[in-house]
């Protein structure tokens, strides 16, 4: 009974992991310090400093990110938003809603809304609304950068590649933010909980124009983990990767796995 325990826990506290291939490092080296060369809204808040953070577009990739003004891009808030929103390390949040934004289209994929406990979602756009931001200018990745909803988002935080999809949106003009299941994987000893996210502005999220970013029915929607649910992202993941310049992948055109030992 031992020797079997003692497997269960050693295969357990191995984890699978992406590397991160050396177009998407280069990309992330050279887009991290000073502004963005390439604005397509107004200054958003990342919530450490206001106007400080807009949505910046790479002509030669189609790439859209979000990128501080002075160095570095992004921070995690955690979004709690859809079934759930109150269970678990949700039960803090002090803004979680009952709906995502894209909750009627989720639903042609056999499911009621999108979970962010496993539903490794990313939240673009402003409403900017007066209720919830200032009124003044939104931001709509669909009309105004032909990104679609529900499409992949390339995610490099810890120095780890992880992907989601564009799930929801923000009605103020706060950026920076992901569901649940996506911050606990980039920072899985950060305590990352409903009301409590990752400061640093050192996550990089990348959305990409048109269809090919949609993963439709391909994407397993009605994934019982998080990790199956990220997984299942993979293959248009890793085709929207390569468009950033030629990568690190291995003979089937995909981007290369490592098993790290996680803590037990």
């Amino acid at each position: 009974m031992r020797s079997t325990i003692a497997s269960a826990v050693f295969f357990a506290s191995l984890v699978s992991t992406r590397e991160i291939p050396a177009n998407l490092q280069a990309f992330f080296d050279a887009h991290k310090n000073g502004p963005c060369p390439n604005a397509i809204s107004i200054p958003y808040n990342s919530g450490q400093g206001e106007g400080d953070t807009v949505y910046c577009k790479d002509n030669a990739s189609g790439a859209i990110y979000l990128k501080d003004n002075a160095n570095g891009y992004a921070d995690v808030d955690i979004d709690c938003d859809g079934l759930n929103a109150d269970k678990g390390d949700c039960f803090n949040d002090p803004t979680g809603q009952s709906q995502t934004a894209f909750k009627n289209q989720v639903q042609a994929f056999g499911i009621e809304d999108l979970d962010s406990h496993i539903h490794t979602y990313v939240v673009l756009g402003n409403d900017n609304s007066a209720k919830e931001g200032n009124g003044g200018m939104p931001f709509d990745p669909a009309t105004d950068a032909n990104v679609k909803p529900l499409s992949v988002v390339v995610v490099v935080c810890n120095d780890q590649l992880f992907y989601g999809v564009w799930g929801d949106v923000n009605g103020g003009i706060v950026t920076g933010e992901s569901s649940l299941s996506l911050g606990q994987m980039c920072f899985p000893d950060g305590e990352i909980t409903g009301n409590n996210g990752h400061s640093d502005h050192d996550v990089l999220y990348i959305a990409f124009e048109g269809d090919d970013a949609v993963p439709g029915a391909t994407a397993n929607w009605k994934a019982a983990t998080r990790e199956e649910f990220e997984a299942s992202l993979a293959p248009v993941g890793d085709l929207l990767v390569r468009k950033l310049g030629g990568g690190s992948l291995d003979s089937n055109g995909t981007v290369k796995s490592r098993v790290m030992r996680a803590r037990v």
